[in-house]
């Protein structure tokens, strides 16, 4: 991603799509409704599928089109979404669990302390050390830092809270004494090691006669979730970089990103992977200011490292990255004041969006739920509009955000353009540019300068200097 596409945006497999992949796929144990050798062979042929509608401008196409709002609205959503990821128990600071009478309540109570629901009983809410200390070092520290534009600040926050919770024998360690606590610092003392995985390496199963069914539930299920998935994310991640064409509603590099994205699909299929994606965590390393390829490979190269020290960086407790993902959503809701908020038409699209990310615990969810609703409300409004001759029309209805289905630059996408014009090096980009004759001409020579555009031949263009300039 980083290399080809230069976005800093990381690729993992998706928590969504593997939750949907171990539980309701594969199943517990493999009782689900198809093999795991059969479902990974799924995920290999929908990175193919998702391949060939990158290659051929759908996805792009697909992004473009969606209405503005909708598209600033899953930037918000999706920092909500980081945000209740960070208040939970699983992977952030334990302040929040579900409970039995309401869908949330408060928690920060000692994992032993909670009842058989796994509800916090009201006197030891808010009495757990690992909290507080996710809450000061993680949190305070880390804003502190960056408040005061400290390079690496989220790091070392991270860092700082992972370093207090290693010690064994105190109220905040990772590794208590009870046969899960030992078992995790016998593989934290480590610190080396390597897992073989050939029991997981290209094992597709192409036999799917008994599965068919299944496996075409699975394959497009995988598909659409993976495109409205990847689609919301990079466009977020896009747009929170500021890389985005406000023009164009496009991001450079956006083909071959969402390629990428595809092709590493497949091959994590071939490894045992439920599908790959790229992950809203990107958010952390463009909030210390990554804008370029750079950052995704150097993800990429610790992602490498992490493989042999495994035991370290897993490790890392949940309560020390809890925050930091708190502090990235906070930046990323940012978005929420550029949405279009005078026209209901726009806007109750978008919250239902914003509100249903987090909510549902799914990207996809939220944006199918917002273009469905967006479909639905601005349809009607134009049949009544036409049905009664243009009389009946929201008073407002100029606020609109303007959208069409013709997006700048056509369906297909720009190399497909220029291969059908003709163009022998269609890889290459139409980029105009001015020779340095004609710059000398510009800085004081003819008045009359050619500009040659690849793929639309050269075109006269009668100018002054002071116009070029």
């Amino acid at each position: 991603m980083g290399l080809l596409a230069n976005m800093p945006v990381s690729l993992a497999p998706g928590m969504g799509l593997n939750a949907y992949f171990s539980y309701s796929v594969v199943g517990f144990h493999g009782t689900g409704s198809v093999p795991f050798q059969v479902a990974v062979t799924a995920i290999f042929v929908e990175g193919w599928i998702f391949f060939a509608l990158a290659l051929f401008g759908m996805r792009q196409w697909l992004a473009r089109a969606i209405p503005r709002s909708i598209k600033l609205a899953t930037s918000v959503g999706i920092g909500l979404f980081l945000t209740l990821i960070g208040l939970t128990y699983a992977e952030g600071i334990g302040l929040i669990t579900g409970n039995t009478a309401t869908p949330v309540t408060l928690a920060g109570c000692k994992p032993e302390l909670r009842n058989a629901a796994g509800i916090c009983e009201d006197q030891y809410k808010m009495r757990n050390p690992v909290m507080w200390i996710g809450i000061f070092c993680g949190g305070l520290m880390t804003t502190l830092m960056m408040l005061y534009r400290v390079k690496g600040a989220i790091i070392f926050g991270i860092l700082l809270v992972s370093i207090i919770s290693w010690p064994r024998g105190t109220p905040v360690t990772y590794f208590p004494y009870t046969p899960v606590g030992d078992d995790s610092f016998d593989f934290f003392k480590k610190v080396v090691s390597f897992h073989q995985i050939e029991k997981v390496l290209s094992v597709q199963e192409w036999n799917i006669g008994e599965y068919g069914g299944q496996f075409g539930l699975a394959l497009i299920t995988f598909l659409y979730v993976d495109i409205l998935d990847c689609t919301g994310t990079l466009y977020s991640m896009a747009r929170y970089a500021s890389l985005i064409d406000e023009e164009t509603q496009d991001f450079e590099g956006s083909s071959v990103a969402y390629m990428v994205d595809s092709v590493s699909i497949s091959i994590g299929a071939l490894f045992g992977s439920p599908p790959v994606t790229a992950f809203v965590e990107s958010g952390a390393g463009i909030g210390e200011g990554g804008k370029t390829g750079l950052t995704a490979m150097f993800t990429g190269i610790c992602f490498f490292i992490s493989i042999f020290f495994a035991p370290i960086f897993a490790s890392i407790p949940p309560w020390a990255t809890g925050c930091v993902l708190i502090l990235v959503g906070s930046m990323m809701v940012a978005a929420v004041t550029e949405i279009n908020w005078k026209y209901m038409g726009d806007s109750i699209p978008a919250f239902v969006t914003i509100a249903l990310m987090p909510f549902t615990y799914s990207i996809a969810d939220g944006l199918i739920a917002g273009i469905c609703l967006y479909i639905v409300i601005n349809t009607l409004v134009w049949v009544v509009e036409k049905a009664s001759g243009g009389r009946i029309v929201p008073p407002n209805k100029h606020e609109k955000d303007p959208w069409t289905w013709k997006i700048k630059g056509g369906f297909l996408p720009p190399w497909l353009t220029r291969l059908r014009k003709g163009k022998k090096d269609f890889w290459k980009d139409d980029t105009p540019y001015i020779s340095a004759d004609e710059q000398g001409s510009v800085n004081g020579g003819p008045e009359k300068v050619v500009i040659d555009a690849p793929n639309k031949g050269s075109q006269e263009a009668a100018t002054t200097p002071e116009k070029l300039a």
